[in-house]
């Protein structure tokens, strides 16, 4: 991609396309496996670094590319080791990146729009709406960056990212061609050689591009459910009215049988209280699932400013989670982590410059209805 320095920025070629630039410049193909292990290995963003390219080389590359990652406006970190990036893309939003350590892993959460599109009733980031799709240098941009915070250059030594989600902002089917040349820079032995089965693309359910997944990448997917009956589904997931959930779910295992092997689909639900975490759901998400080879991941709400919702009581959770293994399925309820910097899954917001006007609407219909209850409250 140009940018507008009128030069293209290498950090979101593909190999392939890495490739393709060499020979477009009257170069060797070989080259590009050079320049991409300096880019993604040792986190280089200079062409006077790359020693083992000639002087030549480097002068012309100087001239027609540049190796360009998003500006980084801020990084907090958690009480409990989360760390969360805030970082400009060219639009002029910003959003947020996401890492989670835990014992035997670390998680980069990557997100694949400035705002999103489809407004799930219960997530910050799609109150925000949405401004644009993130360029493969971009989204890759944002393992580039985390990884060299931690210092672990080369990528392969030592390495604190193991396992990349695309459940960031955004909707990362939205953004097809960009997630995908990005996923597989993720995996590329020349990138950051992350396996298949760690790298995670999250989904709301958008069929077609589902459909279509399995002709470029075989990365493990995560379909973000959150209602077990598609009335309900309808009111949290919008897009459930374009693609209801017998649809969804075929399409789902569709792309799973390409797969092969022992990996299934992960099954995200956030628990709302008195929403969609009571018995009955539990056993509609049983009988929906029952035929499809699937581990469960329970989310609690994480609540934000005039949501609407609210996260249910730990017995809630656990009444809902033990209902669920009774009914034959793996389930694990996932910990709240990073909410005391808003890093918790559902809470990234960024500084989206909304090209929707729904921010505008929402706050709008929010304060009224602070309004409605602050004069109910004064009559009484």
């Amino acid at each position: 991609m140009t940018t507008s320095t009128g030069k293209i920025n290498l950090l979101g070629l593909t190999l392939a396309e890495m490739e393709q630039f060499f020979d477009s410049i009257g170069e060797k193909r070989f080259r590009a496996g050079q320049v991409m292990k300096w880019i993604h290995h040792y986190g280089v963003d200079d062409f006077a670094a790359m020693t083992n390219v000639g002087k030549v080389l480097r002068e012309k590359l100087e001239a027609v590319a540049e190796i360009r990652g998003p500006e980084v406006v801020s990084e907090d970190i958690s009480a409990d080791g989360t760390r969360k990036w805030v970082v400009r893309v060219a639009s002029g939003s910003c959003v947020e990146t996401v890492y989670i350590p835990t014992d035997d892993r670390g998680t980069l959460c990557v997100s694949s729009q400035a705002g999103c599109a489809l407004d799930c009733s219960f997530c910050s980031t799609g109150k925000q709406g949405f401004n644009s799709n993130l360029t493969a240098a971009e989204v890759i941009g944002q393992v580039w960056l985390a990884n060299k915070s931690f210092g672990t250059v080369p990528a392969k030594i030592d390495r604190a990212i193991t396992n990349v989600v695309m459940m960031g902002m955004g909707e990362p089917l939205l953004n097809f061609d960009n997630v995908i040349a990005a996923m597989k820079i993720m995996m590329e032995d020349l990138g950051y050689g992350i396996s298949k089965r760690r790298v995670t693309l999250s989904t709301s359910g958008v069929v077609p591009m589902i459909d279509e997944l399995a002709k470029h990448i075989d990365v493990s997917l995560a379909l973000s459910l959150h209602a077990p009956n598609d009335e309900l589904r309808n009111q949290l997931v919008p897009i459930n009215k374009k693609y209801p959930l017998k649809m969804l779910l075929e399409s789902c295992m569709g792309y799973m049988s390409t797969l092969g092997g022992k990996r299934v689909l992960t099954i995200e639900y956030t628990l709302l209280k008195d929403v969609n975490d009571q018995p009955e759901h539990a056993a509609q998400m049983i009988e929906l699932l029952r035929d499809v080879p699937c581990k469960i991941n329970l989310i609690p709400f994480n609540p934000f400013p005039h949501s609407g919702y609210e996260r249910p009581s730990n017995n809630a959770i656990r009444r809902f989670q033990d209902l669920l293994h009774h009914g034959g399925f793996n389930v694990t309820t996932r910990t709240t982590r990073g909410d005391d910097i808003d890093a918790a899954c559902g809470q990234l917001v960024g500084q989206v410059n909304d090209r929707t006007r729904r921010s505008e609407r929402y706050i709008a219909v929010r304060q009224l209805a602070a309004d409605e209850s602050q004069d109910n409250a004064a009559r009484t």
